[in-house]
């Protein structure tokens, strides 16, 4: 397996994220409507059915995604599947997010689960006073992401490294400078791991961008945080001109919408409008987004 299982033909990638498990059910509450296992399988495989003709991979969770995708027989040929092995609660350290893996699922558990590729979500401040609170939450991070690296790199699977930034104790808020850095440090570091690909949030910019370009060799996406689609083109744009980003791995830009519909409306707004939005944004990277196969890894 490698990248060319979840990218497009020219190297890029257009990859719609459906990984959410706790989020989505809280986006079903606040919408008012009923929630439950099947609704969410049922979910899901209306979004693969109507979306996954104009991706080149879908990125899921074990639970939900991964059945609605194979069993329920929703993915399209052609189309990737990226699998999230990170444990759905991962626990806190006070306020902080802790990142831990859960040595089970590993590269095979996804391979043999039908899956191309694993993902990995961090949530990782490489800019943490490494004494604070007297744990060092950020080198755990690293080393469990160094361990998924490892392990899907001996099995000949590729890793996805997913991170998200979060405010350290003490900090009231990120202002823009403050955001830009937390997510280029963390970028600079995880990039040391060597994963196959880093999936990031935007950093602001064009000039971050273009730091994150000096920050890594190893292929980046950028995700889309719940931004409005209009919105992530512009991003899409921007990263990729000036970051050298190699496409996406965005969900809710497409498909949030979906979750307030009635069950016999859903499947005619995705594969309509939805799908629209994705290929709205698959052609803001047409001739902008850099091949992964282009990308060398010093």
């Amino acid at each position: 397996m490698t990248l060319a299982d979840i990218a497009r033909s020219d190297g890029t990638f257009a990859i719609v994220a459906l990984d959410q498990r706790n989020t989505l059910r809280r986006m079903f509450t606040a919408a008012g409507q009923p929630v439950d296992d099947d609704v969410l399988r049922t979910f899901k495989g209306d979004v693969i059915a109507g979306l996954s003709p104009s991706a080149s991979g879908l990125l899921v969770d074990p639970d939900f995604g991964v059945p609605a995708a194979i069993a329920d027989g929703n993915l399209a040929p052609g189309a990737g599947l990226a699998v999230a092995a990170e444990p759905s609660e991962r626990g806190k350290f006070g306020d902080e997010p802790l990142t831990r893996r859960e040595p089970a699922q590993n590269a095979a558990w996804v391979r043999d689960m039908g899956g191309h590729a694993v993902k990995f979500l961090v949530q990782l401040r490489a800019d943490r006073d490494r004494s604070l609170g007297g744990r060092d939450v950020s080198a755990e991070a690293l080393d469990a992401t160094a361990q998924v690296v490892a392990d899907c790199r001996a099995d000949g699977v590729p890793s996805v490294v997913e991170n998200l930034i979060y405010r350290l104790p003490g900090e009231t808020e990120l202002t823009p400078e403050s955001r830009a850095d937390a997510i280029i440090e963390a970028a600079r570091a995880l990039n040391d791991l060597k994963p196959d690909l880093l999936k990031l949030e935007y950093p602001g910019s064009a000039e971050a961008c273009r730091r994150i370009a000096e920050a890594v060799t190893v292929p980046w996406v950028v995700l889309s945080a719940g931004v409005g689609f209009e919105e992530f083109q512009q991003v899409l744009r921007i990263s990729c001109d000036e970051g050298g980003a190699s496409g996406f791995i965005a969900g809710r830009a497409f498909w949030k919408d979906a979750v307030a519909l009635e069950p016999s409306e859903r499947r005619p707004f995705l594969s309509d409008t939805a799908r629209r939005r994705l290929d709205a944004c698959a052609a803001a990277i047409d001739g902008r987004a850099t091949p992964w196969t282009a990308i060398a890894d010093d």
